[in-house]
């Protein structure tokens, strides 16, 4: 499985409102592709400009054919449309995963 966390954060506090509705089309059409396990974004509750990430794919291959999606598209036109004032998102290749 591969895990992809981490975060986007807004130079304002209203940029993901300007941006919510090409958030939510984007996890809608990312949730159905082949090989998507999990895609969510969320706001954090102690932060109004962070926007957590969080995505589990089947597969490294899954993860890269979702980079070339059509629906990435509007949803990357969406991101240049408000100001980012730092991204860092990560992908992990988890083998092995337990209850806690």
């Amino acid at each position: 499985m591969i895990i992809v966390e981490g975060y986007v954060r807004f130079a304002d506090a209203g940029d993901f409102a300007r941006i919510r509705e090409a958030a939510f089309a984007q996890m809608r059409a990312s949730r159905e592709e082949p090989g998507c396990l999990e895609y969510t974004y969320a706001i954090d509750v102690a932060d109004a400009c962070l926007m957590r990430v969080l995505e589990k794919w089947q597969s490294w291959q899954a993860l890269e054919d979702h980079f070339a999606r059509p629906h990435m598209i509007p949803w990357r036109a969406a991101l240049a449309s408000v100001t980012i004032a730092g991204r860092h998102l990560l992908a992990h290749e988890v083998t092995l995963s337990r209850q806690v």
